[in-house]
């Protein structure tokens, strides 16, 4: 969890005091389609954490939107349409793309920014075969394997207001970059960029993804609470996504269930965990806003910079 001093501290309780209207437009069929395969959270989540979270962040975009406004009346000049960028980090398995699709829905709800889309950095991931190649499959994830220089450029694109940017488009079911398919953003009024490695800086490099953002949040969760998510939906896979022949993991499917814990605890430790350790961790300092998550994925408290 965090405890830096950079941020302020707002317990869950009275988070979800901060926004009284309560008129939900999400029902509890719609609510079960948005979360991930094994997120536990219910609708006083939503209540107490996402819908105080989403006028939050409409605080932050129209007061964005008033200020090219301003200064576009200053210069005597028409402001081009340019989306707010939202990015979300975290941990695999903290729960970022429920998060996502959560704001993604709520968000649209509002008259000032009906126009919400989603973008995962897996998209920009090297395909499998550049991997394999450079010795990298066992670093997937790590911020080596990813097409960086391409992703600023959609990010870039993005900010300059072009019309139609298109982005790859990542498959969990065959564990690569789907050929010939890409997804196509068309000036959203908000981009939310979900992945890991949203807010890693480098070194070497003079432009950072994290640049283009208007706000960051990252999903925080202990490391225990982390692996357990990530062996829960592993083996939830098990019995579903990877019975698919087209899966990359199809072959894992017989494995006995000793067998699938085992295997995954692996793939936890000897990739996931260091990339948390090393790569994602370090990042959480520098988001806006950190969601910090307990058991069940309930959000325990959330902690603003200052």
């Amino acid at each position: 969890m965090y405890n830096g001093s950079s941020h302020i501290t707002i317990e869950r309780k009275d988070w979800a005091q901060l926004f009284d209207q309560r008129i939900l437009s999400i029902t509890p069929e719609q609510f079960e389609q948005l979360k991930g395969v094994n997120d536990q959270i219910t609708m006083d989540e939503l209540s107490d954490v996402y819908l105080p979270l989403a006028e939050f962040m409409n605080i932050q975009v129209t007061a964005a939107q008033q200020l090219r406004k301003c200064e576009g009346a200053f210069l005597k000049k028409p402001t081009a349409k340019v989306p707010y960028i939202i990015g979300i980090a975290g941990s695999v398995a903290a729960g970022k793309s429920t998060t996502a699709r959560l704001l993604q829905t709520l968000l649209s709800e509002y008259d000032n920014h009906p126009t919400v889309d989603i973008v995962t950095t897996d998209g920009f991931l090297y395909p499998n075969q550049v991997l394999q190649d450079r010795g990298m499959m066992h670093q997937k994830g790590f911020p080596q394997s990813y097409d960086i220089r391409k992703l600023i450029q959609f990010l870039s694109d993005v900010k300059a207001g072009v019309p139609e940017v298109t982005a790859p488009i990542y498959s969990h079911l065959v564990y690569d970059i789907v050929q010939d398919e890409v997804q196509t953003v068309r000036t959203p009024d908000i981009l939310i960029v979900e992945g890991i490695n949203v807010l890693q800086v480098s070194r070497a490099a003079s432009v950072f993804v994290s640049d283009f953002f208007d706000y960051s949040i990252f999903v925080d969760a202990t490391e225990t609470d982390l692996e357990q998510w990530y062996l829960e939906r592993f083996l939830i896979l098990r019995g579903t996504a990877f019975q698919n022949a087209d899966s990359y993991f199809h072959r894992y499917i017989d494995l006995t269930e000793d067998e699938a814990v085992t295997f995954a605890k692996n793939i936890w430790k000897d990739i996931n965990q260091i990339n948390l350790t090393d790569n994602i961790l370090p990042t959480k300092a520098r988001a806006k806003l950190i969601l910090a998550k307990g058991p069940q994925h309930k959000v325990q408290s959330i902690h603003l910079r200052k």
